[in-house]
């Protein structure tokens, strides 16, 4: 993707944002929220995090959703021994195909990264419902994140299954380590 990036800009990738970097870029938020939520999600496709493979991961699970062709692998690491409330302390999620499923499994490790299996699967719930629409409390968004930015994908309902694709590799993965 660098390569790519490079030769389509004719300079090196720039990375991820610093902290400050990051700082700067929220004091100058965009007025429509939709131009926001499109920031954080191309952020995350060009600068995904976590696509490092895990030497000994606890559980792996990948899916394929043969009608696009996207794919979603997921590899969890905790620390400790398996049990609901480990720490997830290693995550790689590795996505092939738009956009919208290399942002999603970007934020998903950027979201589960620290949380303990249930807190996981708890945010992996409240993902599917912010995707099916359901109405959230304002806690609950501000537990989302800035996975909350993935919420226009509703109004493209052919592709609210490829921002799900990395939620459901999660699931299972959550499952195998139970």
């Amino acid at each position: 993707m660098a390569r790519l990036w490079r030769l389509r800009n004719n300079r090196p990738h720039p990375g991820p944002l610093s902290s400050r970097e990051r700082e700067q870029s929220m004091s100058q938020l965009p007025d429509n929220p939709d131009a926001l939520y499109g920031d954080v999600i191309m952020d995350h496709y060009r600068s995904p995090r976590h696509r490092q493979r895990l030497e000994r991961p606890d559980a792996e699970a990948e899916e394929f959703n043969p009608f696009c062709g996207d794919r979603a692998n997921l590899q969890l690491q905790v620390a400790g021994s398996v049990s609901n409330d480990a720490v997830i302390a290693g995550v790689s999620a590795v996505a092939e195909g738009c956009s919208i499923i290399q942002a999603s499994a970007s934020l998903l490790a950027d979201g589960v990264h620290g949380r303990t299996v249930d807190e996981a699967s708890d945010l992996s719930q409240l993902f599917r419902d912010l995707m099916q629409g359901k109405p959230l409390p304002p806690v609950a968004l501000e537990e989302l994140g800035e996975l909350g930015a993935l919420e226009v994908v509703r109004q493209y309902p052919v592709r609210i299954k490829c921002a799900l694709l990395p939620w459901v590799a999660l699931e299972e993965g959550l499952r195998r380590l139970r």
